[in-house]
């Protein structure tokens, strides 16, 4: 990440948008970077390496999510969804096909910076792996396979730890029900949902205070989980 300012570039081509989000960035301290349809994004990510990409899917020369897949080809940092389509199928493409998070329009500038934040912090956890975190008195030792509550081991058979191992190695970041259930799983169970559910209701049992109030293991509706951690 940049020593000095993040670089955040803003893949858009509606004016208001740059008008209303780039004062913003620089107030919160970001180096503000424009473009206005998918082919500059490619190059402005190619020639600068921004430390994020806010990314519209709604673009005039190339789809969003051709430009994400172009994107992913050679660039590593986050990259955040920025949409007018609210139907949970494309939020669910982009995810998988490798956004880090997604903010519907309209949206408020506090949420975006939010999501902003978290993103950058999982990147530095991606290059600086965090084997060990400790969130709402749950203690994660991803090195050892231990896993502590309120300072008493807990007992998770072998596939609850690695979905709870998936999600805590991207604090923060979400991800959908076919990427844990194919990472955990395998393919052929990548549209088991219930399955994934049920193991998701067994961890919040075991690691949650208050299982119908999560605080650690969050929902997105229609969309997947995210490990609020990091």
């Amino acid at each position: 990440m940049s020593a000095s300012r993040p670089r955040i570039l803003v893949i858009d081509d509606e004016p208001q948008i740059h008008r209303f989000v780039g004062p913003a960035m620089e107030a919160a301290g970001y180096d503000y970077m424009r473009a206005d349809d998918g082919a500059a994004g490619l190059r402005e990510i190619a020639r600068r390496a921004p430390d994020a990409v806010v990314l519209d899917l709604g673009l005039p020369d190339l789809d969003g999510r051709e430009v994400l897949g172009k994107a992913r080809a050679f660039y590593e940092g986050p990259i955040l969804i920025l949409s007018a389509r609210d139907r949970e199928t494309e939020k669910i493409d982009a995810l998988d096909a490798g956004a880090d998070d997604y903010v519907e329009k309209s949206f408020g500038i506090g949420e975006l910076l939010a999501r902003l934040r978290v993103a950058l912090r999982h990147r530095l956890l991606r290059e600086t792996p965090q084997l060990r975190l400790s969130v709402a008195g749950v203690e994660i030792d991803l090195e050892r396979r231990r896993v502590m509550r309120d300072g008493e081991p807990v007992r998770l058979s072998p596939r609850e730890y690695d979905l709870l191992a998936q999600l805590a190695s991207a604090p923060g970041r979400v991800l959908t029900h076919r990427q844990l259930l194919t990472a955990v799983w395998g393919p052929a169970h990548a549209d088991d949902l219930p399955f994934l559910r049920v193991f998701v209701g067994q961890l919040r049992q075991k690691l949650e205070r208050d299982p119908s109030a999560p605080r650690l293991i969050l929902t997105e509706a229609g969309v997947g989980y995210r490990f609020q951690g990091g």
